[in-house]
């Protein structure tokens, strides 16, 4: 049996759908259906019931896909005690941070490490979702919520202040009872920032969403209303001010995530070490 069709089909499984799984694995979608399409004519099986657009698994397929799942975890397994077991200080880092952190905290520091290490490469990946260590699709993963599960080491890094804030002119302009908000979207409108922000609201309107804080920190300098924005964005911006200056902000910590399969790689450590020492230089470290 060729594996990678079997890898192929465990994607579409998990994902379900062809656009899911080529998202995941890296191909275009029509890979995964001519792979899908293989390890059928392989097996002399349907695995998959096709019925316009929609994809459902028939009974048969439904078994190959909890193996085949067991199987990827194992074959995931092995790859990571195998990187985790490296002494050079060489390859392939992937790291997976909200995008605005990283870049306003984690580039510099890497771009030094990468310079000091010319065998290392550095991949970050920004993004709001969380991304599982153990399906490898991160080897070091930096998070705003601490994981309550998983075979993790898990470091804080630095608690992270978050304020409202808005333009100038739309405080002067606007009196307090007719203040508009800019907030978040499903599935971020329930995160502790969120919640600060609807507390200071008390009612009124939001007018603005969106989930990435830089277009937050764009439509409030534009007069689009008060966001509650970190404060290496905000301070940072002439065209935002606080909006409650004398009180305090909502404290969120950053924790540094990886598997304890990979801890002991050379180049993973190197990293690791790298990312404590910026926060602890910036005056942001923490305890572990």
């Amino acid at each position: 049996m060729n594996w990678e069709n079997l890898r192929h089909f465990a994607a579409l499984a998990a994902g379900g759908t062809l656009t899911a799984a080529a998202r995941q694995l890296g191909v275009e979608h029509a890979t995964i259906a001519r792979r899908v399409a293989a390890l059928e004519a392989e097996l002399g099986l349907k695995l998959v019931d096709r019925r316009g657009r929609r994809l459902t698994l028939t009974q048969g397929g439904e078994r190959i896909a909890a193996i085949a799942e067991r199987i990827e975890r194992e074959a995931q397994a092995v790859a990571r005690v195998a990187d985790g077991a490296r002494p050079d200080l060489a390859g392939e880092v992937t790291i997976s941070a909200p995008p605005a952190l990283a870049a306003a905290w984690l580039v510099e520091p890497l771009i030094a490490l990468r310079a000091r290490h010319p065998a290392l490469t550095i991949r970050v990946v920004g993004e709001a979702r969380t991304a599982s260590l153990e399906r490898r699709e991160a080897d070091i993963a930096i998070r705003l919520s601490r994981p309550e599960s998983g075979d993790l080491i898990v470091t804080k890094l630095a608690a992270m202040p978050f304020r409202p804030c808005a333009s100038p002119a739309y405080l002067a302009a606007t009196p307090e009872a007719q203040w508009s908000f800019i907030g978040y979207d499903a599935p971020m409108d329930r995160s502790p920032q969120q919640l600060a922000l609807n507390e200071l609201a008390a009612g009124r309107a939001f007018v603005f969403r969106a989930n990435a804080p830089e277009i937050q920190q764009a439509a409030a300098r534009a007069g689009g209303g008060i966001a509650i924005l970190p404060d290496f964005m905000a301070a940072a911006d002439p065209g935002l001010v606080r909006v409650t200056p004398d009180a305090p902000p909502l404290l969120r910590d950053i924790w540094m995530v990886v598997h304890s399969d990979i801890r002991g790689a050379a180049a993973i450590r190197a990293v690791m070490r790298c990312l404590r020492e910026a926060f602890s230089a910036a005056g942001q470290g923490a305890d572990a």
